[in-house]
């Protein structure tokens, strides 16, 4: 009766529970969970623990450096830069040069004729039948006539137009006429001209209209005309063997012009030193751009931001898309066995034979010459990697469930009446999930290597799209890979360390996997 008292005491009743309930710290057992044991081991192991660290890093400057930054990856930059571009040419003319009075008389195949006849000193020639003769005004200048009408004219000088108003053949013919004969005016089509001591031609007003000169001077571009006073300095310039001249065009704009002679065609080059907007192209390291930028004048650590995005988006859709076929064959066959199995592998087989990159090459081709869309060709890309990748998951979880379907649970879950697809996708892929988490892991390292491998060949993502891989695809040009290093080593690194990471992780997820590690 005293014990039930005691026990009944509230005081003693507490003594009771506590010397119940109250363990020491060599009793308590803490039970796991199979995840949270895991996850214990997997951030025991340090190196693990860094890669998964070095992911993370990679995420955030892929996904959200991107976001932040204040360029967009397609962005581009210019600067203005002095460029010598070909402005014309000046030869000094040592030849004899024709001047067409009658197409039909005075063809082409008249000019060596009449060319022949001058060397030989012969005042008349006959071709085809026609008779011609050779008149000698002056110096190099003659006059061809048949029938009593001066159809050509040879002379190593030229009348050349001071406006842009084309000279007709009379104009011509009555120019170098007063020329020979000493005088100082004459008329052609209808109007007076003069013509002063430099061979300079005016009309009546005393606008100049044209010049007699040996210089020839011709403008690369169609649709520029040169003044009389940029023909001067530029003979000028010739005459005193100048490297460079200066000139100040009517509306005040004065620009360097650069005499580049010739050799081979007796001749100079005449460039034109002019400002020009371009690409600020594979421009240094600067407080506006921290990595430079590219050969299109885009920023480099943007390109890096979204080129990351494009990378392990790319490794993560191929992973799933080769995980989500192989899961599927590999579940069939190795739940179902028989000959369901045998072929199911033997296409596997035929996976495995299949030559992938010569395939990717061929394919790229195609695309190329059907001008596929960069976003087209990149969802292509994803899907053609996806479909030939997935035997290799579908032999290890085929693997992996023939020597899991003959456990006690499987037993229970046939005599229970369970659908087949339901042991295969709710008890049998479960217990396969640790050994493909390690297997996707490490695939995703390998497919964004093959990714820049294809990119880096031209085969894979493109411009105006960045992945690490075709920015490494400026280092084709030599130039480019010894002089412009903040083009290519920081996208290198970074794959190499993103890699490297999912090795890292993989290889730690194994580990932690695995029930006989120890920790």
């Amino acid at each position: 009766m005293d014990e039930l008292k005691d026990r009944m005491d509230p005081q003693t009743n507490e003594n009771v529970q506590e010397e119940q309930y109250s363990l020491s710290d060599d009793r308590r057992v803490k039970v796991l969970s199979p995840g949270a044991l895991v996850a214990k081991r997997f951030f025991r192991n340090r190196l693990a623990v860094t890669g998964m660290v070095i992911l993370v890093i990679m995420f955030a400057f892929s996904f959200i450096g991107g976001l932040l930054s204040p360029y967009d990856q397609d962005q581009k930059f210019y600067r203005v830069d002095s460029q010598a571009k070909d402005y014309a040419g000046i030869v000094y003319n040592d030849e004899y040069r024709y001047t067409v009075g009658d197409a039909d008389l005075f063809k082409s195949s008249v000019y060596a004729q009449a060319l022949k006849a001058i060397i030989t000193d012969n005042k008349a020639f006959e071709y085809n039948g026609v008779n011609y003769t050779l008149e000698k005004l002056e110096d190099e200048v003659y006059t061809v006539s048949s029938g009593g009408k001066v159809v050509g004219i040879a002379s190593k000088e030229l009348v050349n137009s001071s406006t842009q108003d084309k000279l007709s053949f009379d104009f011509t013919l009555a120019a170098f006429q007063a020329q020979a004969d000493g005088k100082k005016s004459f008329e052609a089509d209808g109007k007076t001209f003069k013509l002063d001591d430099d061979d300079v031609i005016t009309d009546e007003s005393g606008t100049e209209v044209a010049y007699i000169s040996k210089y020839i001077v011709r403008a690369v571009m169609s649709d520029v005309f040169f003044t009389r006073e940029f023909k001067n300095d530029l003979i000028a310039a010739v005459e005193n063997g100048e490297k460079s001249f200066k000139y100040t065009s009517e509306d005040g704009v004065e620009a360097e012009y650069i005499l580049k002679f010739d050799a081979d065609t007796n001749s100079y080059d005449v460039k034109q030193e002019i400002d020009t907007k371009v690409f600020d192209t594979y421009s240094a390291p600067s407080k506006a751009h921290w990595l430079g930028t590219d050969r299109n004048g885009m920023d480099m650590l943007t390109r890096l931001m979204y080129g990351g995005r494009i990378s392990l988006m790319i490794g993560f859709i191929v992973v799933f898309l080769e995980s989500f076929l192989g899961i599927i064959m590999g579940g069939i066959s190795g739940y179902f066995g028989g000959w369901i199995d045998g072929l199911i592998m033997r296409i596997v087989d035929i996976f495995y034979c299949i030559p992938s990159m010569p395939i990717i090459i061929i394919i790229g081709a195609a695309m190329d010459a059907a001008n596929v869309p960069s976003l087209t060709r990149m969802i292509y890309l994803m899907l053609i990697l996806g479909f030939l990748g997935w035997a290799g998951v579908a032999r290890l979880v085929r693997g992996q469930i023939l020597s899991l379907r003959e456990q006690e649970f499987m037993t229970a879950t046939e005599a229970c009446g369970i659908a087949p697809s339901r042991r295969i996708f709710r008890h049998l892929i479960p217990n396969v999930m640790p050994q493909l988490i390690v297997y996707m892991t490490m695939g995703l390292g390998e497919t964004i290597i093959l990714e820049a491998t294809l990119s880096f060949l031209g085969l894979g993502v493109r411009f105006p799209f960045a992945s690490w891989g075709n920015i490494i695809n400026d280092v084709n040009d030599t130039f480019v890979l010894t002089n412009y290093w903040f083009i290519w080593i920081p996208a290198g690194l970074l794959l190499l360390t993103t890699v490297l990471a999912f090795n890292i992780v993989g290889d730690g997820l194994r580990d932690a996997f695995d029930p006989k590690m120890k920790r």
